[in-house]
């Protein structure tokens, strides 16, 4: 029988959606991929110990023990980027494949430090949302090339979700976003981007709405409106295993950061008044 892929869970609190999804698809949806959660830890300690209780995981307080009892680590915190960096200086330096969750970090700064960490450590490590893997992707794919692009996404809020949209752009677009625009700061806000090639796109972030994930995709030849379908973290949690099992990194850094990059200037006044560069790709 072979030996159980060991997965560590690292977290800010473990009881969250993220952390209850991907321990009960390793264990009951994709089994014959062979990982199961074997180790955790949690900055909100007792309440991670309850939730490790829960689940049959052992919960290790001492990072070095944590190591022992793991192959991988998934770094989670979906609602508190701001504690990646912290997290990943626990568990980065150990050198074994590291996920880490959306949003990546806060800020662009913060992204390159997690990334420097990684290759200080020869670390392979990335990061995605789960609408990096999609049925708008393969359609993407294709149509390819694509000369302009809209995407729907929703959430609670738009400091949370608004990666879903501008993921799902930036993976069929690719990094080489050059400048955006925002429209909205309440529930409903556009970021109009423009891509090298005279590329265009515009990612609809609509919180607290009944809005679901979709794409009209724009080819010389055609334009196609296509939700997305299916198990939303299937593929993801797939690509995740892949990273693992492989030991090497799926997503270019470089959308990863042009990501940041896009959603930072989201922040910035500026861009309600007119378009602001988005710096180098």
């Amino acid at each position: 029988m072979a030996a159980v892929k060991r997965v560590a869970f690292v977290d800010y609190h473990l009881d969250n959606f993220h952390a209850n999804l991907y321990i009960r698809q390793m264990r009951e949806v994709l089994p014959e991929r062979g990982f199961d959660v074997t180790a955790c830890h949690a900055l909100q300690a007792e309440e991670g110990k309850v939730w490790a209780q829960k689940n049959g995981v052992p919960y290790f307080d001492n990072p070095a023990d944590l190591n022992a009892a793991a192959d991988y680590f998934m770094v989670l915190a979906p609602s508190n980027p701001e504690t990646h960096l912290g997290l990943s200086r626990l568990v980065v330096p150990f050198g074994k494949p590291t996920y880490v969750d959306k949003t990546f970090a806060p800020d662009l700064a913060t992204a390159k430090e997690i990334f420097a960490l990684a290759d200080k450590h020869k670390t392979p490590l990335q990061t995605s949302s789960a609408l990096r893997y999609t049925n708008i992707q393969s359609a993407a794919q294709d149509m390819a090339p694509l000369s302009h692009m809209v995407a729907w996404g929703a959430g609670g809020s738009f400091a949370e979700y608004a990666i879903h949209a501008v993921e799902m752009v930036v993976s069929c677009l690719g990094p080489q976003a050059e400048s955006m625009m925002r429209r909205g700061t309440g529930d409903q806000s556009q970021l109009l981007i423009n891509f090298s090639g005279g590329r265009t796109a515009v990612a609809n972030i609509y919180c607290n709405a009944d809005t679901p994930f979709a794409a009209a995709l724009t080819s010389q030849k055609a334009t196609r409106l296509v939700p997305q379908e299916g198990d939303l973290f299937l593929e993801f949690l797939n690509a995740q295993l892949d990273l693992f099992d492989h030991a090497k990194p799926g997503i270019d850094r470089a959308e990863s950061l042009m990501i940041r990059r896009i959603l930072d200037a989201a922040g910035d006044p500026a861009a309600l008044n007119g378009f602001v560069t988005l710096g180098n790709h």
